[in-house]
């Protein structure tokens, strides 16, 4: 491309710009719906092409348009005519304006400006994907959070007005520090409230079993749907066994583990959903109780490539006022049940979009200048 294509485009109109930002943003939350369904899945991002999950109807790029398709076709399949989650209209429109707000907070007309507000806007829409996914399926992939890494550090040698330096070493070392601060700090976090409170010993009197059904555990006087014991693959509840009671066996002193890939009774494993009654004779059980997951250690370290140990930091500590106002607020509408459901990803995201639009401010008041 000549300096005079370069000039054309970089002296385009600002409203040009703004446009292009939205409408490419939207695209990118088109190609996060296909993330947000396929990735916890395991299934591939290039194949097939976008189709129905009810019909498996291929969907043809004049139906595939982002935002105008959903309301043209009412949120509805064209051949099936089962409704289409509004979730697909919103993920494109708030990737739309994420984009479009980059755009506005940190892009000019110069190549500079066009590539900062272009990395941040993939920057929210990765915490976009992670926040859906992790809502979803309380996991959040390593496709986001390492790759994540991977591309801050990268992007930061490249683009070091990233972290509003001009030295590509300067950059990487900010990116590097925030890697190291953001799953250094909350790795501690994680490891401290393990310590204290990652698990909750619950004692049984004489008499009294504890059974395991395919939905729930059953204690004297309670039942407690796994949903909300089980929030991670590698939740498991432990028990030492006097006496193990299965459809078809009986065991005697042994111990037993549940997670929700795998049931281990002594030293056979079995697939939890072939095991749908077991009756256990303890004196007490240990149930899974933990806020964070290492998932949330890895998404810390993706978000501190990009804002650095600063934003890092301020990522945590912001997300944790976040969660306890959550908290609060469902306490008054009577919801309390539902903050022990929800996952603490999105408020990491939360936190982090706060420091990305107001980091001079944020900084100005957490370091004012000396007298």
């Amino acid at each position: 491309m000549s300096d005079g294509d370069l000039t054309f485009w970089t002296n385009a109109p600002f409203v040009f710009w703004s446009f292009v930002f939205f409408v490419f943003g939207a695209v990118v939350g088109s190609f996060l719906n296909v993330c947000i369904y396929r990735m916890p899945r395991d299934l591939s991002l290039a194949k097939p092409g976008s189709q129905c999950p009810n019909c498996n109807f291929a969907i043809p790029w004049r139906l595939n348009i982002p935002i105008v398709s959903w309301l043209w076709l009412r949120g509805k399949c064209r051949k099936c005519a089962v409704a289409i989650s509004p979730r697909y209209l919103g993920v494109e429109l708030l990737t739309g304006l994420a984009f479009l707000a980059s755009w506005l907070a940190f892009g000019d007309q110069t190549t500079t400006g066009l590539l900062l507000a272009t990395t941040w806007g993939f920057v929210l829409a990765g915490l976009i994907a992670a926040t859906f996914i992790d809502f979803e399926h309380f996991i959040i992939p390593d496709q986001i959070t390492l790759g994540g890494v991977a591309a801050g550090f990268l992007v930061s040698a490249a683009l070091p007005a990233l972290h509003g330096v001009a030295k590509p070493t300067d950059s990487l070392m900010a990116s590097g520090l925030g890697i190291l601060v953001g799953a250094g700090s909350v790795f501690a976090v994680l490891q401290l409230g393990k310590l204290l409170f990652g698990k909750v010993r619950m004692p049984l009197g004489k008499g009294e079993p504890a059974t395991f059904t395919e939905s729930a555990l059953h204690l004297p006087g309670e039942v407690v749907p796994y949903e909300e014991i089980f929030f991670r693959k590698s939740d498991t509840i432990r028990l030492h066994a006097k006496r193990v009671e299965l459809i078809d066996r009986c065991y005697t002193d042994l111990d037993i583990a549940l997670s929700p890939k795998q049931l281990t009774i002594g030293d056979e494993s079995f697939d939890p959903e072939t095991v749908p009654f077991l009756k256990a004779e303890t004196d007490e059980l240990v149930i899974p109780r933990e806020a964070m997951g290492f998932g949330d250690v890895k998404f810390m370290a993706a978000i501190g490539a990009f804002v650095g140990w600063q934003g890092a930091l301020f990522s945590l500590m912001a997300s944790a006022v976040i969660g306890a106002l959550v908290g609060v607020v469902l306490i008054a509408i009577g919801r309390r049940d539902w903050s022990a459901r929800l996952p603490y990803g999105p408020y990491i995201s939360l936190a982090a979009v706060i420091w990305i639009f107001f980091r001079e401010p944020i900084l100005a008041a957490w370091l004012p200048p000396g007298p």
